[in-house]
């Protein structure tokens, strides 16, 4: 039998089915049908890198849930699923009559269902498969229900989240100390990837890096490029501990900057402070949103500002790259405890940002890093 290896009590796994249980009691519905990976792992525990494959998980509004996945992931079920009732496919099964049977098998023919309807994982095909097999099911869409239960970190998701602050911190101060004249973004990229993962990264990273040109421009990714002196590089260093995340930006310049590098930087980090000196429970998201877009635009260091200020990361499985809750022109929502968002504010190829915690009162900064220009030597 092979050991037990779960990322969080059973207890915490219990209080999380007890509130979706509650939920579908609440709104009359039979099960759940969880097929965004995220919400598997976190309801159940389960987790395998081959999340991309048919799987998903029955949430009874009364008992066990039920995983159902590939055969070959049984070791993975057995070490980190909470719940032993499960259903395997092979790689010469119909899934979708497997799936049917499987949930006709628990809940009858006529079940009134939620499903995870915006769930990546879950095509068009497939959910017209499993319909047309459970006809006299009702399917209603599940909407943001895990999604809004899971933007409240626990104490023990947030450890988590520390611990991948510290492994990002770890992989800015390589991403300092390579960025050199003649250095190619791919050594640079290697030896971020590298403190990344010695410092408790369980993926690489490194994240958004450019240098140049591209600098300018957000989600660039490392090439062949080499560094010349002058450069700036835009980095953001993603690490995750139990694939919860934590992240930041710093602006970093090759060898030497000018005089309005750092008079840019020195804005960026006042209006940022700004911003974050509103942010507090109960405080409405466009707040804070609207210091960090009239500081920019007022600054006359863009002449736009169209991309969101916060937005939620937690337990993200690629391709996600942040939970669905984000600050922008129009956000309605307001900030509450255990919430944790990445922040941050761009211009001119200048990243800064930070991984933060609601508290009770204000704010916990979970990335620490010095906050300036840094200029390699």
């Amino acid at each position: 039998m092979a050991d037990k290896q779960y990322w969080f009590s059973e207890q915490e796994f219990s209080e999380r089915l007890r509130r979706v249980q509650a939920s579908l009691h609440q709104q009359g519905f039979d099960a759940l049908l969880a097929f965004m990976p995220e919400s598997v792992t976190w309801l159940t525990g389960f987790y395998t890198r081959a999340y991309s494959s048919f799987q998903f998980a029955i949430i009874p509004r009364e008992g066990l849930p039920t995983v159902i996945c590939r055969d070959v992931e049984a070791y993975y079920l057995d070490t980190t699923c909470c719940y032993p009732d499960r259903v395997m496919w092979s790689d010469s099964d119909d899934k979708t009559t497997l799936a049917v049977n499987a949930i006709r098998s628990r809940l009858g023919e006529s079940p009134c269902l939620l499903v995870e309807m915006d769930a990546w994982p879950l095509s068009v095909a497939r959910f017209n498969g499993l319909r047309a097999g459970l006809p006299k099911a009702q399917w209603r869409d599940a909407g943001g229900l895990l999604s809004r239960m899971r933007f409240i970190k626990s104490a023990a998701e947030l450890t988590y989240q520390r611990r991948a602050a510290r492994a990002a911190e770890a992989g800015m101060q390589a991403a300092i100390a390579s960025a050199l004249p003649g250095v190619s973004e791919r050594e640079m990229a290697a030896q971020i990837c590298s403190a990344m993962i010695r410092a408790g990264s369980d993926l690489p990273g490194p994240g958004v890096m450019s240098s140049g040109e591209r600098a300018l421009h957000l989600h660039g990714g490392y090439s062949d490029r080499v560094l010349n002196r002058g450069d700036t590089v835009q980095i953001e260093t993603i690490p995750n501990v139990r694939h919860y995340h934590a992240r930041f930006m710093r602006p970093i310049k090759v060898a030497e900057a000018t005089d309005e590098d750092y008079r840019t930087v020195e804005t960026l980090i006042a209006i940022q402070d700004a911003a974050l000196s509103e942010v507090r429970p109960g405080v409405p998201a466009n707040v804070p949103d609207e210091i960090y877009r009239q500081g920019v635009l007022s600054a006359g260091l863009r002449e736009t500002y169209t991309n969101k200020t916060f937005y939620s990361v937690g337990l993200l499985l690629a391709p996600n790259g942040g939970e669905p809750l984000e600050a922008a022109p129009g956000s309605d929502w307001r900030f509450e405890p255990g919430m944790t968002f990445h922040t941050y504010v761009l211009a001119r190829g200048f990243g800064m940002s930070e991984t933060i915690l609601i508290t009770h009162d204000g704010i916990e900064r979970l990335t620490q890093f010095r906050r300036q220009l840094f200029v390699s030597q």
